[in-house]
């Protein structure tokens, strides 16, 4: 059972009703639950520093002091921030470079704004797959259909199931290349991605510095807003009302609506009718270029020959102790020349410039998160590397489009209530974070209670 929104938990702590100590002690119970995930979910739990943490907040709420809308929200933390005294492990048996000396910048805000660090998430290793398995630390499953056992999505798994299953607010997490949005699909949260620069990455564990871009996982929309606010370093506030009539949506045609599951394509359509009913004005666009893509990124891509150059070294001493799944995507980057790398950047570039030249007409584009609902996990796991390198590609495939782009992206839930989660992802162009999240409160609220 997940917790409520970070607004409605605000006004619980104002009013009395709750208290930041039971917040984390609930958390902690349900991270607790032998039936539960939480073995899974997280690689590490500090449950003494959120039991202080959280004392503390609620010593300062007694004598009238709040930090910030955040103070007393407990938040999870991916496996490759550096926070002080724990050993960033990124997911890995083969990295153990000690406790970090300091938090990372994002973390730091995250404290300096009140919220309380529960512990740190599993996710694939080294944040390098869209399915969230992990053969060092267990696979959580997605919340739906767990006699199944599905996936959670990836990289970011452990910080979408701890949001799903309320032993976290909120989750910090990467998005290089659908690690926020893809996990929120598969469990049925919120997940963000913002423009990279809006986030500070130091003490971050990279996967592709071109890419890499640091959001949060929470319930709603105002959730990640404000979460995103802190880390950003601006006022913290829900997102400012809009209304959807009269906005304007692009529904691009090319790529991202090919091969679509059949639940996918049902959500998806039932959920442009009810935007439609609700005022916003849909337009078809081509986005031909789109369809460029996977030619572009057929030898790895940019994420490929960065994570290389990063792990080159580690592979040549410990290769066999990564995942293999993951180290044959890495290895990806060691069949592209400097000419291809360079190719792959200049056409990112042209691509950049034409969405950012279409996309002023509109208040965001919006598409289906991903092109499947979850799979399940163990014919994953036992089933053929061409099995997983299918699946992995088509979870990818839709929320890669927005980190090649230079956007940003969110994905709301928009599925029937019981049914498979489903994603309806919005992307804007660079810079345009802040009206995305008020075109998203809108869309959230229109396919929500529309008819």
């Amino acid at each position: 059972m997940s917790l409520k929104p970070i607004l409605a938990l605000g006004e619980d702590l104002a009013a009395g009703r709750t208290s930041s100590r039971a917040l984390v002690d609930q958390c902690l119970d349900r991270i607790s639950d032998p039936a539960g995930e939480g073995s899974r979910v997280f690689i590490q739990v500090d449950a003494d520093g959120a039991r202080s943490a959280a004392d503390r907040a609620d010593v300062l709420r007694d004598n009238g002091i709040s930090v910030s809308p955040l103070a007393g929200i407990p938040v999870s933390v991916k496996d490759l921030f550096d926070v002080a005294g724990q050993v960033t492990r990124v997911g890995s048996k083969v990295v153990d470079d000690g406790p970090a000396k300091a938090d990372a910048p994002s973390i730091a805000r995250l404290r300096a704004a009140g919220m309380i660090i529960m512990g740190r998430t599993n996710m694939t290793e080294f944040a390098f797959s869209g399915l969230g398995i992990n053969p060092h630390y267990g696979t959580p499953s997605s919340p739906w259909d767990r006699e199944t056992g599905r996936v959670p999505g990836g990289s970011s798994s452990g910080a979408a199931v701890s949001v799903a299953d309320g032993m976290a607010a909120a989750g910090m997490g990467t998005d290089t290349g659908g690690s926020c949005r893809i996990p929120a699909h598969c469990c049925g949260v919120t997940g963000y991605k913002p423009s990279s620069w809006r986030v500070p990455r130091e003490g971050v564990y990279p996967l592709s510095s071109t890419l890499d871009s640091v959001g949060p996982l929470a319930k709603t929309v105002a959730c990640c807003a404000m979460v995103d606010a802190a880390l950003a370093g601006e006022a913290i506030e829900a997102p400012r009302p809009i209304g959807p009539k009269g906005l304007r949506l692009a529904v691009p045609q090319t790529l991202v609506l090919d091969d679509l599951d059949d639940d996918v394509a049902k959500c998806f359509e039932r959920a442009l009718k009810r935007l439609s009913h609700a005022g916003v004005l849909l337009e078809d666009i081509a986005c031909s270029d789109w369809g460029d893509l996977p030619s572009i990124n057929a030898k790895g891509g940019i994420a490929a020959a960065e994570a290389f150059a990063l792990h080159r070294d580690l592979l040549a001493s410990d290769g066999d102790g990564y995942d293999q799944r993951v180290r044959g995507r890495i290895m990806g980057g060691d069949n592209q020349s400097a000419a291809d790398y360079i190719d792959t950047l200049n056409a990112r570039s042209r691509m950049i410039g034409r969405f950012e030249r279409e996309a002023v007409a509109f208040d965001a584009y919006v598409l289906p998160t991903v092109a499947q609902i979850a799979p399940a996990i163990e014919p994953i796991v036992s089933g053929s590397l061409d099995n997983y390198v299918h699946n992995n590609m088509r979870m990818l495939r839709n929320t890669s489009v927005g980190n090649f782009l230079d956007g940003c992206a969110i994905t709301v839930p928009c599925h029937e209530p019981g049914n498979a989660p489903v994603g309806l992802m919005l992307m804007a162009a660079n810079g345009q974070d802040r009206h995305l999240f008020s075109v998203a409160t809108a869309v959230e609220s229109a396919i929500a209670h529309a008819g």
